[in-house]
């Protein structure tokens, strides 16, 4: 049997070095190592030696499958080298490659990303919540009345089942005022949607950045302050920034803000970019409710919150007139601000 698997072992070997292809390689592994192959066939003869020779056999029967193991393992490389080979023949490797494109951000990612990091380094965190709202917390706890446009199906999109699409991200407000506790600071970047007619400044999707802050002393002072500085570090230091009293129904003293845009060829004009104001109350108070506690009490706690348009802000900074150009995709349009 010593001399069989030598044999065995002799005959693998040269079957494997003459063996031009994965293949014929893989034939012979299956002729000397598979299920019925030689060297399996012998291994069962194993049962038939005394016990003064089976230590030996055993051995060389590692030995011998160890040895026509590390052959093919060998000869796989050595084919696959030459395989390499083949498939560069005939081709220049001197010539430099062809050059890839390089993708780049949509300007309304460049936007919301140096709004968020702005906001992120004056302190507020991130936070998050459903698109699809109840009117509990996308108008309800928001201190909007029952007749107000907004919650007319004219203007929002309404499900069968009594939920929506939320109008605004001012619904993460709540969402995250009935799970925390002061003080509060966030902001809330994401989708919104209202039945608008699609146009040059409208859309019936656009993206929107909301914040929040409340605690035991925040003034109308401090609303002014972190705006300012915020709009100064998207558009430049120079940047002219008014408030408008306005109406809201969440926040009372309500503000419009406005940006002086200076616009190549054109003359400097005011333009709309945000809405801000002092938490009303009566959201405090709903909110108390809510939870039943009076953590948020008004008598305890005060707060400001403001919106904007993320679609707007590209527009503004980049000059962009027609905010479909933000979704159409044309990539001879967003290579411009790669």
């Amino acid at each position: 049997m010593k001399q069989e698997i030598e044999t065995i072992q002799t005959d693998a070997l040269a079957a494997i070095d003459a063996a031009g292809d994965e293949k014929s390689l893989d034939d012979a592994r299956v002729a000397f190592l598979g299920k019925k192959g030689r060297l399996t066939v012998a291994s069962a003869g194993m049962k038939d030696l005394s016990k003064e020779d089976k230590p030996v056999v055993g051995q060389l029967l590692n030995v011998a499958r160890q040895a026509i193991t590390s052959a093919i393992e060998t000869k796989q490389t050595a084919l696959a080298d030459e395989a390499d080979k083949k498939s560069v023949q005939g081709i220049d490797l001197t010539l430099p490659a062809r050059s890839l494109p390089v993708g780049a951000l949509h300007p309304i990612t460049q936007v919301k990303d140096s709004a968020i990091q702005t906001l992120r380094r004056m302190g507020f965190a991130l936070a998050e919540g459903p698109e699809i709202e109840d009117e509990f917390h996308c108008f309800d706890a928001l201190n909007t009345p029952e007749d107000h446009p907004a919650r007319n199906e004219k203007d929002t999109f309404y499900f069968d089942s009594g939920k929506l699409l939320r109008t605004h991200t001012s619904s993460v407000q709540i969402r995250t005022m009935e799970k925390a506790t002061p003080p509060v600071r966030i902001i809330a970047p994401g989708s919104a949607y209202r039945r608008d007619e699609i146009d040059a400044t409208h859309l019936s999707v656009f993206n929107q950045l909301e914040g929040l802050y409340v605690d035991t002393d925040v003034k109308l002072g401090d609303l002014k302050g972190t705006l300012e500085f915020f709009l100064r570090s998207m558009f430049g230091d120079d940047t002219e920034v008014r408030f408008r009293p306005h109406f809201f129904p969440f926040t009372e003293p309500s503000f419009e803000i406005d940006i002086k845009l200076h616009a190549k060829g054109q003359e400097p004009k005011w333009i709309e970019i945000a809405g801000c104001g002092m938490v009303d109350p009566a959201v405090f108070e709903s909110l108390c409710e809510t939870r039943g506690d009076d953590v948020f009490s008004p008598d305890k706690v005060t707060g400001f919150a403001f919106g904007m348009g993320i679609d707007r802000l590209a527009m503004i900074k980049w000059g962009i007139k027609d905010i479909r150009l933000l979704i159409e995709n044309d990539v001879r349009f967003l290579k411009q601000f790669a």
